[in-house]
């Protein structure tokens, strides 16, 4: 019944593509024959004929298509500072992302660790949470960039800025709600407190902790794609930038599906993670 299902639901999602791709064949195709003709010395200029139709400049399927299989086909050639394939460009996201990504993991976790057990902890820390957690990450760049004065780096701590609470949160969460009686028999046993927190704690709220981790991921690789715009020099969203500002909007829609995709690959490895440490009691 399980395999049936997802079946379907596979037929359903391929029927809801291949219909959006009909609308936009549609509408690109209505936007290219309703259009005005050229000027004739912009036509000259642009080494068009007088009879070309203006158009609303968005790309057909068939055009997109041609446009991602040259990227596809070449993702990490290197022609200079501003014409680098998307596989570079994914690499270098990936690369900062991951970063950030590893220090929020260093401080959260135990930091959170030491909040779910120690009600006195939760009770001094929680005002500051509480305000730092809603400032948005960007919001922090124009002081990371004055004091850090790296671009580079300033994106990494933007990243590390904005993974750290939900990982903070759900670890400390998951920790307090650690079912008092395995706590008690640990407690009964004389397990040492090192040992407790590996064998008792850890593995009861690992769940908790991996979903944390999971909703950091996915707001870091929104923060990295914005970050990026504002730092330029690398990354998908210094492409999407600098592609837009190149009037490529074949380019613009293909780097906006590549991040679609790889955010899904990172959540679908989270979720694959999460199903490992969960238990049926």
């Amino acid at each position: 019944m399980d395999k049936t299902l997802k079946l379907r639901a596979a037929l359903l999602s391929c029927l809801l593509l291949l219909a959006l791709v009909g609308v936009w064949h549609v509408a690109t195709q209505t936007t290219a024959t309703g259009g005005e003709t050229l000027d004739p010395e912009y036509a000259m200029l642009m080494g068009l004929s007088a009879d070309s139709q203006k158009s609303g400049g968005f790309p057909t399927p068939a055009e997109f298509g041609a446009s991602a299989l040259g990227h596809l086909a070449s993702p990490f050639y290197d022609n200079g500072p501003n014409d680098k394939g998307i596989g570079i460009q994914l690499m270098h996201s990936l690369w900062r992302v991951g970063a950030g990504f590893l220090l929020a993991m260093v401080v959260a976790i135990p930091l959170g660790f030491l909040i779910g057990m120690s009600p006195l902890l939760y009770q001094t820390l929680n005002p500051f949470i509480q305000v730092l957690k809603p400032i948005s990450p960007l919001a922090w760049m124009p002081i990371a960039l004055y004091t850090i004065k790296d671009s580079t780096i300033s994106a990494i701590f933007v990243i590390f800025i904005c993974s750290i609470w939900p990982m903070l949160v759900n670890t400390a969460f998951g920790v307090a709600a650690v079912r008092k009686d395995w706590l008690d028999v640990a407690r009964t046993l004389e397990v040492k407190p090192l040992r407790k927190a590996f064998r008792v704690v850890l593995p009861a709220a690992a769940p908790t902790i991996i979903t944390g981790m999971r909703i950091s991921m996915g707001i870091a690789w929104l923060v990295i794609v914005a970050a990026e715009m504002l730092v330029g020099g690398t990354g998908v969203g210094y492409f999407v930038w600098n592609e837009w500002n190149n009037l490529s909007l074949n380019n613009v829609i293909f780097a906006v599906l590549m991040i679609g995709l790889i955010g899904m690959l990172l959540d679908l490895m989270f979720a694959q993670l999460q199903k490992k440490v969960t238990y049926v009691e």
